[in-house]
């Protein structure tokens, strides 16, 4: 049986089924997509809401009618994508395509209720795809129920979203997630996000490791010589389970506001830097020194430098 931590008021009001297309948003990992999937076991569950897990329906572990949709993150020659991207033929039938499309799955009977398909990523969608999706939601089957996953309403092409219903998911409370584990270290790598603390506990000595390169990196604002080594080592943990800035910026929270907003900027500039396609390389190399001169101006109690 699924099981799930948290949102109990988004789950309250899914039961009613408030609406056919509906877009979750939300941090990533705080279980958007784990409520999506309990609604479309609800819905298919011979007892309804909140769903058995012992009927037939509850006990398939992939269910007929389930679908989840993914961005694609290799290019069609086989290429890891820059930009992960959610393609027309995974939307509406193109020829050519080995796999059937979401409006094909859809055109046909559900096995037990309702057919419930999970956009995941949604603000990924190409806009020939998200065209082809926007009629699907504006007169999808009696039987089925869309949900797209966005960080963010405005995230999402303002086509879709106006067309969806809107739940709201923030991150769990320190007392939900202790039910799960009192490990601090995993516990702060969460942020609150149920599958971020569950990825901590299944990798105890490599969570450590991100912690430690972390502490490592702050301590050298104070030595610059190590600081740009270290930097292009957190960027390789980074590619792994970890994402080390994490424990960076949470070491960020004991400096006085003025030099923590200036830092929090600087980390903000890095994802404009790596959104805009500039060298990764060049970007955390920008981060570097830019934290290195709000180190120093703190050190120093001078104002922070624009």
């Amino acid at each position: 049986m699924l099981e799930l931590l948290g949102h109990e008021r988004q789950r309250k009001l899914l039961a009613a089924r408030p609406a056919q297309s509906l877009l979750f948003v939300g941090p990533q990992g705080v279980g958007r997509k784990a409520v999506a999937e309990w609604f479309a076991r609800g819905l298919n569950c011979q007892r309804g809401f909140p769903p058995c897990g012992e009927c037939e329906s509850c006990r398939l572990q992939d269910h007929p009618d389930f679908r989840l949709i993914e961005p694609m993150r290799f290019t069609k020659a086989g290429q890891l994508a820059r930009r992960p991207q959610i393609r027309l033929e995974q939307i509406a039938p193109r020829a050519g395509s080995a796999e059937m499309s979401l409006i094909e799955w859809l055109q046909t009977s559900p096995r037990y209720r309702a057919k419930v398909a999970v956009i995941d990523s949604a603000h990924l969608l190409g806009e020939q795809a998200g065209n082809a999706l926007l009629k699907l939601l504006e007169e999808p089957p009696s039987y089925a129920y869309i949900v797209l996953i966005a960080p963010s309403r405005e995230a999402l092409l303002p086509t879709l979203a106006s067309r969806s219903m809107t739940l709201n998911f923030g991150p769990l409370s320190r007392r939900e997630l202790s039910t799960l584990s009192n490990d601090e270290v995993a516990l702060g790598y969460s942020e609150g996000a149920v599958g971020r603390l569950r990825l901590a506990l299944s990798d105890p000595a490599g969570l450590r490791e991100a912690e430690a390169a972390a502490r490592e990196w702050l301590s050298a604002l104070a030595s610059p010589a190590q600081l740009l080594r270290l930097t292009a080592r957190l960027r390789q943990l980074a590619q792994g389970k970890f994402d080390p800035w994490t424990f960076v910026q949470a070491g960020l929270t004991a400096w006085p506001a003025e030099y923590r907003s200036a830092a929090y900027a600087a980390f903000m500039q890095l994802q404009d830097d790596l959104s805009a396609y500039v060298s990764p390389e060049l970007a955390y190399t920008r981060l570097a020194l830019a934290m290195r001169r709000i180190y120093a101006e703190m050190r120093a109690g001078s104002p922070v430098s624009r």
